[in-house]
């Protein structure tokens, strides 16, 4: 729970935590070490100097320090946890919905699973989201465009193979899509993180959510006009919070450029755990204010209930959260 100044308490939803393994032991080649040491970049030039972590912590963190970072210490009340699979670079895989099931399994009224799929796979990734479906009844999926496959340096959300993931997804109730466009992260291919396909695959599967997490930065402008006009795109904040500490002018001409164009419905509260912790991103976000320019500019405002609903609210519409049994439970 987040308890504001005034004594208001908030319901919060952190739409993108992982649970990741980037130690040097399980390193399967120098690329896991550079895609790691590319987000550990991101985290400490970001981060307050007071929230930046040891390298071999951010490397490898367990069970207890994310559920307290969370749930104990910070003020998130549920969190969506979400597979970056990455076995070209991870003996073991960087962060898979297995080892998130393991986690999930020991809190379940604060995790919400997520699975994945790589349609590169074939008729093998069919029957994968078929087994997740199965053993752990989820609800959504993290789509990772830019990962390696062999000769592959990415795919496309409308290739055709892709497209068979969706139909199976939708048949299934796994409808909300939450798809890395955004930063890339060495050495993966900028180009592959490219967010002009979500406009074939929202339109051509209105009955799916794609939730475009990092709001395709820097391609801020595509994802806008896209987002626009699809009923079912979504934004994930993942990435865009931490400028209110790094650069807040950015952050309010990115905040507000959402606002105008995307709405305040559709946008979702996310750290990125472990790259962010939510503490510190939520009172900042609750305390931050729009410059008057920015405001008259664009016409919008971010209000006490505009952040109610990015913080929590949105994310619980997406996943059927009942918040009130929810409250009942988790703050008793």
């Amino acid at each position: 729970m987040y308890r504001t100044s005034d004594g208001e308490e908030l319901f919060i939803v952190d739409g993108h935590t992982h649970f990741w393994d980037a130690a040097p032991a399980n390193q399967r080649n120098i690329h896991g070490k550079q895609f790691i040491d590319c987000f550990y970049a991101y985290h400490s030039a970001l981060s307050p100097e007071q929230e930046v972590w040891p390298k071999e912590k951010f490397e490898k963190y367990d069970a207890e320090t994310m559920v307290n970072d969370l749930f104990v210490d910070g003020p998130v009340d549920m969190a969506i946890i979400q597979p970056t699979y990455l076995k070209e670079f991870y003996i073991e895989g960087f962060n898979t919905t297995e080892q998130n099931a393991v986690i999930t399994q020991a809190h379940p009224d604060r995790f919400i699973l997520n699975g994945s799929f790589d349609p590169r796979e074939g008729t093998a990734a069919l029957e994968h989201i078929h087994a997740l479906k199965e053993a752990y009844g989820i609800r959504g999926v993290k789509l990772y465009t830019a990962e390696w496959r062999g000769a592959s340096r990415g795919w496309r959300l409308n290739d055709t193979e892709a497209y068979r993931c969706f139909e199976l997804c939708e048949k299934l109730g796994i409808t909300n899509m939450h798809v890395h466009k955004g930063p890339t992260i060495t050495p993966l291919a900028k180009d592959a993180f490219d967010c002009h396909d979500v406009d074939y695959a929202a339109t051509d599967f209105p009955n799916l959510n794609f939730i475009v997490e990092h709001v395709g930065l820097p391609r801020l402008d595509d994802f806008c006009w896209i987002a626009v006009q699809e009923a079912n795109v979504w934004g994930g904040l993942a990435v865009v919070m931490p400028f209110m500490h790094a650069r807040p002018r950015y952050f309010a001409e990115v905040i507000a450029e959402l606002l105008f164009w995307v709405g305040e419905d559709k946008l979702t509260f996310a750290s990125d755990y472990a790259i962010w912790t939510p503490k510190w991103l939520v009172e900042k976000f609750w305390a931050f204010e729009l410059p008057d320019d920015i405001k008259q500019e664009r016409g919008v405002d971010l209000t006490p209930e505009v952040k109610k609903k990015i913080l929590g609210l949105n994310a619980a519409r997406l996943y059927d959260i009942d918040i009130d049994a929810a409250k009942a439970k988790l703050w008793s």
